[in-house]
């Protein structure tokens, strides 16, 4: 799993990934505390994801394993939205 925030939309007047009414999310991949790593990843949004939330991202073939998704052109998957990150008994990241 990858953590990342939300920071833009990808648009596309044409594609072809067999998913319809598809939203794709540009991430911005991230530390355990939320600070920007300066990588970025298109993710396809399957829980209606806001911009600026801490995100869980799946890669690779996990991503082709949903009931939408499976044997669709899928590489990265939004599939959960952070609320607390607990560290070592402490609290580091909350919504």
């Amino acid at each position: 799993m990858i953590l990342g925030k939300i920071v833009g939309t990808i648009v596309c007047s044409t594609r072809n990934d067999g998913i319809p009414g598809a939203s794709y999310l540009l991430v911005e991949k991230t530390d355990q505390h939320g600070k920007a790593k300066g990588e970025f990843l298109v993710a396809l949004d399957i829980i209606g994801v806001g911009r600026d939330e801490l995100v869980l991202i799946t890669e690779g073939s996990p991503s082709r394993e949903t009931s939408l998704t499976v044997n669709k052109p899928v590489d990265a998957l939004v599939v959960g939205i952070v609320d607390m990150i607990d560290e070592n008994d402490q609290v580091i990241y909350r919504k």
